[in-house]
C-alpha cells in the first residue's frame, strides 16, 4: 500500500466514477482515474453483469477508455473503492 497522498484531481475523478458504478450483486462500488502520459484524465468504474463475478472492473474500464481515446501510455492512476480500509482486487481481477 503506497503511503503517497493522491492526486487531488484524480481523487476527485475516481470518487465520482465509483458513485457511478452499476453493482446490482454485490453493491461494491469501484471507481478508476488514470492521467495519461499527455496529461488527459481517463475514468471508468465496475460494471456488473449476470456472470457476476465475472463483470468489467473499474481499471479495466479505464484503460480500455485511454485505448480508445488515442492513448497508450499511463501516468499515474487512483482506484476509490467502498470502505475506511484497502481492498484488494476480487472475483475476475484477482488473477
Amino acid at each position: 500500500m503506497s503511503e503517497e497522498v493522491p492526486d487531488p484531481e484524480l481523487l476527485e475523478a475516481a470518487t465520482r466514477a465509483h458513485l457511478a458504478a452499476y453493482c446490482p450483486y454485490s453493491y461494491y462500488r469501484v471507481g478508476a482515474a488514470i492521467r495519461t502520459a499527455s496529461g488527459a484524465v481517463i475514468v471508468g468504474c465496475n460494471v456488473e453483469n449476470a456472470a457476476y463475478p465475472l463483470g468489467s472492473c473499474a481499471e479495466a474500464g479505464a484503460i480500455a477508455a485511454l485505448v480508445m481515446a488515442g492513448e497508450h501510455s499511463i501516468g499515474d492512476a487512483v482506484v476509490v473503492s467502498e470502505g475506511a480500509t484497502p481492498g484488494t482486487p476480487f472475483g475476475g481481477c484477482r488473477p
